[in-house]
């Protein structure tokens, strides 16, 4: 018998990888959605980038259920995403708030589509937001808006009459810099003890699918690192 049921929005990321790794070794049944297979999970939904949001979204809820069958999930993570930066100057301004806009608001809808359907009664919904965009983020338009649009999405969730399942909780993770290889890669001369471990997150996940300390529906959660401990600061 496994914990549970679970489904990794970008399961093939850096972050998402580990989360499907950290569910799996704790008896998690682990579905992945991204644009290439996770070997590690018990089951794929494959995305092409080149399709449109709702050509994306019946991908997704034909091959989740075809997957699932009747079964219901414990929690949908999405941490699907990337980053782009530039303000309004850049030639690239347009094409990277394209970019942002379908890797992180295509796939938090579809995964709030997903939670209305597939998502137990009591589940958890996560999305990706990020600490920066709580403010402007004039070196990185078109990421910021993105993530903001996902705290608004947030919010809206947290709300009555949001078409989830009864007791269902949304929250998003808003953190500052995770450790992963690509940022070490770019930043290598950043302080690492203020970026937040996957593994922590991972574990932020497990704990909150079981329903230990889960914040409010429609909570934004920054994760704020220093010292290499991270703190939740939560509204």
């Amino acid at each position: 018998m496994s914990a549970g049921k679970i489904i990794v929005y970008g399961g093939r990321g850096a972050l998402g990888a580990a989360i499907v790794k950290h569910f799996k070794a704790n008896n998690w049944w682990v579905g992945s959605i991204d644009l290439a297979a996770n070997e590690e999970a018990d089951a794929n939904v494959t995305v092409s980038k080149d399709a449109n949001w709702s050509t994306q979204a019946q991908t997704v809820m034909t091959g989740l259920e075809s997957a699932l069958g009747s079964n219901k999930v414990d929690a949908i993570i999405n941490v699907a995403g990337g980053w782009a930066g530039g303000n309004a100057s850049n030639k690239d301004f347009l094409k990277n708030c394209e970019l942002m806009w379908a890797q992180s608001v295509w796939s938090s809808t579809i995964s709030a589509q997903a939670a209305a359907t597939f998502l137990k009664d009591g589940g958890l919904l996560a999305l990706p937001g990020a600490q920066p965009a709580l403010q402007g983020t004039a070196g990185m338009m078109g990421y910021g808006m993105a993530k903001a649009a996902i705290h608004q999405l947030t919010k809206s969730l947290g709300c009555d009459n949001n078409g989830l399942p009864s007791g269902a909780t949304a929250v998003a993770i808003l953190p500052i810099t995770l450790d992963t290889p690509m940022n070490r890669k770019w930043m290598a001369n950043s302080d690492f003890s203020k970026w937040t471990t996957l593994e922590f997150v991972a574990q932020l996940f497990e704990k909150w699918t079981k329903g230990v300390e889960r914040p409010a529906s429609g909570s934004l959660v920054q994760l704020v690192t220093n010292d290499n401990k991270t703190e939740l600061v939560i509204e």
